[in-house]
């Protein structure tokens, strides 16, 4: 029986690069690094709830979380239906977005928060929600 010998261009025998190896698997698991980083410092409690960021390509999620019973106070995104086909660049809906969970926020009494930016840049849309937050009344 013949043994068979590994390929030497770093792909494995089917034509495929081994799991694990690409540039969006390195992306993610690099950011998922500095969020578990973050998350060492950064805890929700009742009187100063934790603001979290979720950033895809196309959409933008934020909700407000006590970590202390793990339950969501508040949550908005791009995909509610105010904002659904409103016009703008993606960083002016991140701000839309902040404003609408900064005046959810406050219908449930909440006035300040942590700001959880997820293990991305504070740059961009997600600054852009942030300073959309700050206007609609909450206190970082």
């Amino acid at each position: 029986m013949a043994q068979a010998t590994a390929p030497t261009n770093g792909k494995t025998a089917g034509g495929r690069k081994p799991v694990g190896t690409d540039i969006s698997t390195a992306r993610r698991t690099s950011r998922l690094r500095r969020h578990n980083r973050l998350r060492k410092r950064v805890s929700g409690t009742p009187e100063r709830p934790r603001l979290v960021v979720k950033r895809s390509s196309r959409h933008i999620h934020v909700q407000i979380v006590d970590d202390t019973v793990g339950r969501t106070v508040v949550s908005a995104s791009t995909m509610d239906a105010g904002l659904r086909g409103a016009e703008g660049d993606k960083s002016a809906l991140a701000r839309q977005v902040g404003a609408l969970v900064a005046e959810r926020a406050k219908a449930a009494g909440i006035t300040a928060v942590v700001f959880d930016r997820g293990g991305n840049r504070y740059a961009g849309r997600i600054a852009a929600l942030a300073d959309g937050a700050r206007e609609g009344g909450l206190d970082f």
